[in-house]
């Protein structure tokens, strides 16, 4: 996924009422921007980090900048919550994910579950359909594990028992995390933030739920899906 336009470099201020954060751009100008995150952003949204700024060109936008990436310890880290289903779908076009290549036809945003739209529906007539949701992964604490989520994330809990509910009518469904940071090799679950979803997340894989993990290359030019992770149970 290559960024439209050359990102802009500043400065976090602060990051609050969820979707804001104030900017200090390289000019010294400070600036309102959308911040697209909903979760808690641990160790991403301490003042006076280095982070990357897109610019819309939607001149009726309120915000006319959003938050794409931020540094930390020498590294770029994705909290934009929007790319990881234009990453996945580019990989999959690509063959980049081997367990979910080979089907004959891809749809999104299909409706299911209780109020619910899968974020990937893979058909093909020779084999079940795949249910696949994505789930973004940006909270590293300590050495090199991934971890999901950042805070109470019942949305999620709710998504893995949907699948599950696929699984039993006899379809393949997938859970996907897509680690938007280049400094970890494994994931886990956050037991200690969310362990309800922690425990959701084992009973869904005991239920037939495949659980998978991919982490990405991130440049200030483009972010691209590049490698498995195990997930640590």
């Amino acid at each position: 996924m290559d960024f439209p336009q050359p990102l802009i470099r500043g400065r976090l201020i602060r990051r609050y009422k969820r979707f804001l954060a104030d900017i200090a751009l390289e000019d010294g100008t400070e600036i309102t921007v959308h911040c697209p995150n909903p979760g808690a952003m641990l160790g991403l949204n301490m003042p006076g980090l280095t982070c990357w700024l897109s610019r819309s060109p939607d001149l009726k936008r309120k915000l006319s900048h959003t938050l794409e990436l931020v540094e930390v310890d020498g590294g770029l880290v994705g909290i934009n919550t929007m790319h990881p289903n234009r990453l996945v779908a580019e990989a999959l076009a690509a063959g980049a994910i081997p367990e979910l290549a080979g089907y004959a036809s891809t749809r999104r945003e299909v409706r299911y579950g209780t109020a619910s739209r899968v974020d990937f529906l893979l058909e093909d007539p020779n084999r079940p359909a795949c249910w696949l949701e994505i789930k973004n992964c940006h909270l590293r604490r300590s050495g090199t594990l991934a971890e999901f989520p950042d805070c109470v994330a019942a949305r999620s809990l709710k998504h893995l028992r949907e699948l599950e509910a696929m699984v039993a009518e006899g379809c393949r469904a997938v859970a996907l995390f897509v680690v938007q940071r280049t400094d970890c090799d494994a994931f886990s679950a956050c037991h200690d933030l969310d362990p309800a979803f922690a425990r959701g997340l084992d009973e869904a894989a005991d239920a037939g739920v495949e659980v998978l993990a991919y982490g990405c290359d991130i440049s200030i030019q483009a972010v691209m899906i590049v490698r498995p992770m195990p997930w640590v149970r």
